[in-house]
């Protein structure tokens, strides 16, 4: 028998000391970085279900570690995932245990994205989808015979075989949303995006049957969960989508997930999001209109063409009573100083109800990454730290880092202010009241 542990790190991070001196004070900003910070890893949960019932498992979350810090506890493994931006202390707390002697297994994007790097910190690295590694590495542990890369690129893993993640381990009083996962990648490939993709090379869906029993096993835990869908693009496959929001409505719950702008051409499908409990939908918007998006997604450049439309597709989705949280992302090559004025002026005419700001950041594997380094435009050749989404770590092409820094520094105290976050919310409920359609 092992003892393991399973150690989520995790959260939102800010370098710049000025701006996030900002965000602790901005109700906007506070607001979606706590939910971020509350979710669990269900990559780490998923690995759970898979661990065989001889071994004894344990499901951990640290904001952060440093070399002061104690460690969490004694385990015969510890399996580590982290984020980017916080990945350096994932590579101190897995040196630490490793010190006690302590088998260490490092998995995630980052992990798959910079292997080389991470092997330097671990006994075991899992590059790509760990479900088709963690049971032949844990035999090969107690066959005392681990390797020290274990790969699944070149194989796909059939989501209709996958487990329920074991929400059982959570303290249910520590989170106020919980993440179910329906499908895998995305068929897009928006050249800044650091997704699942990374992890396989097939966009794929988990059958419908399979979301319904996880659900019903968080159900078994929490009375009345908040539910997250940890997909890239949840309604990217309407012909899922449409089942998905069939299942999901029997189940009497409330929930939210992150799509794209082109589910507001389905009539049909927003009205069965609004009966079947979808409370916001998250939209990468990316620019406001008038702006350009040429290059930034390869398949011909399909979300370019919808920008005129933005305004209209916002209010048709939240006259449904489904909020909208438009997100922009700043720092794209053909942006100026006049992009932060045009996304204000967008966002207090278009209705939105909530925003989400980030700056465009080259994450390691990225094809914005290995664009940037090819033109020798990344500011530092190791930057994790700063994958924050809100730091500055190239150089833009139309404007000044600092200009960058600057513009971004003020848009955030524009939009998240207490008067502007109040009107956007007020003027929802105003909405949603009328019970408006078009």
């Amino acid at each position: 028998m092992l003892k393991i542990a399973f150690i989520a790190m995790s959260g939102v991070r800010v370098s710049n000391p000025r701006l996030a001196s900002l965000g602790l004070t901005l109700p906007g900003f506070i607001e979606r970085a706590e939910v971020i910070a509350s979710l669990p890893s269900l990559g780490l949960l998923t690995l759970a279900a898979y661990t065989p019932a001889q071994h004894e498992v344990q499901y951990l979350e640290l904001p952060e570690y440093s070399d002061q810090m104690s460690l969490p506890g004694e385990f015969d493994v510890v399996a580590i995932s982290s984020f980017t931006a916080q990945i350096l202390d994932a590579y101190r707390l897995a040196d630490a245990y490793r010190k006690l002697g302590t088998l260490v297994v490092l998995g995630g994007l980052h992990v798959t994205a910079c292997p080389m790097e991470a092997k330097e910190h671990a006994d075991a690295i899992i590059v790509g989808e760990a479900e088709l590694c963690w049971e032949r590495l844990l035999l090969d542990i107690q066959n005392a015979c681990l390797k020290d890369v274990y790969s699944s690129k070149g194989q796909e893993f059939d989501l209709a075989t996958s487990r329920t993640p074991r929400y059982d381990l959570l303290d249910p009083g520590r989170y106020n949303r919980i993440t179910v996962q329906t499908q895998r990648g995305c068929p897009y490939r928006c050249e800044f995006c650091a997704s699942s993709i990374q992890l396989t090379e097939k966009y794929k869906s988990k059958p419908v049957d399979l979301v319904f029993r996880d659900i019903e096993a968080i159900k078994s835990v929490w009375r009345d969960p908040f539910i997250e869908l940890a997909d890239d693009n949840s309604f990217a496959n309407k012909k899922h989508a449409r089942l998905l929001v069939q299942a999901i409505a029997k189940q009497q719950i409330k929930w939210f997930t992150e799509t794209d702008i082109s589910v507001a051409d389905d009539h049909e499908l927003i009205s069965m999001l609004a009966d079947s409990g979808c409370r916001q939908l998250l939209v990468g918007l990316e620019s406001p209109p008038g702006q350009t998006l040429a290059g930034i997604e390869t398949r011909a450049d399909w979300k370019a063409k919808r920008m005129d439309r933005y305004g209209e597709a916002i209010h048709r989705i939240q006259s449904h009573g489904i909020s909208v949280n438009g997100c922009f992302v700043f720092g794209f090559d053909h942006h100026d100083h006049g992009i932060f004025d045009d996304t204000l002026d967008f966002v207090e005419e278009s209705g939105l109800s909530e925003v989400q700001i980030t700056l465009q950041t080259p994450f390691p594997g990225t094809p914005l990454y290995h664009r940037l380094k090819k033109e020798e435009r990344l500011l530092k050749e190791v930057f994790w730290d700063q994958c924050t989404l809100f730091d500055v770590t190239f150089t833009p092409r139309k404007m000044t880092v600092q200009e960058l820094e600057t513009g971004f520094e003020n848009l955030m105290l524009a939009l998240y202010s207490n008067e502007r976050t109040s009107t956007r919310k007020r003027r929802f409920v105003k909405m949603r009241g009328q019970d408006l359609e078009i």
